[in-house]
């Protein structure tokens, strides 16, 4: 499936991202975010230590179907615990990628744009690099 203008209002298009927080579909958001494929909700996760099962319930209520989470762990990747991967992918059926926020948003929009189904929980960069965009 294409993103284009005709559908791009179905479906949460990460715009940009920044020092702090991000635009998707038209909306500003501060702070840590999940991005669901049809809705958008600010996560308040301490960081990536915090991660499970229980911080992710949206995606479990909200989009049954989701298989592949994108963690954008800010400016740069980090790693989750054996036993966060076991509890995500025990609890809630997914294959977890971690990476900066950077890759998770560019990741994010081209799996969506394939029809995949994934959601992202993305942690704010604190400075833009020169790999990032606006």
């Amino acid at each position: 499936m294409e993103i284009n203008s005709a559908n791009a209002r179905d479906f949460q298009v990460i715009e940009s991202y920044g020092p702090g927080g991000f635009r998707v579909s038209g909306q500003r958001f501060s702070g840590a975010i999940l991005v669901l494929p049809r809705r958008t909700i600010a996560w308040p996760v301490a960081g990536l230590s915090a991660v499970d099962a229980a911080c992710l319930g949206e995606i479990a209520a909200e989009q049954p179907e989701i298989e592949v989470f994108l963690l954008g762990c800010g400016d740069r990747a980090g790693l989750l615990t054996a036993a966060q991967r076991r509890d995500l992918r025990d609890s809630l059926g997914l294959s977890v990628d971690v990476m900066d926020t950077g890759a998770a948003c560019r990741t994010y929009s081209v799996l969506l744009a394939e029809g995949r189904p994934v959601a992202a929980g993305l942690f704010p960069v604190t400075e833009m690099g020169i790999n990032r965009h606006r």
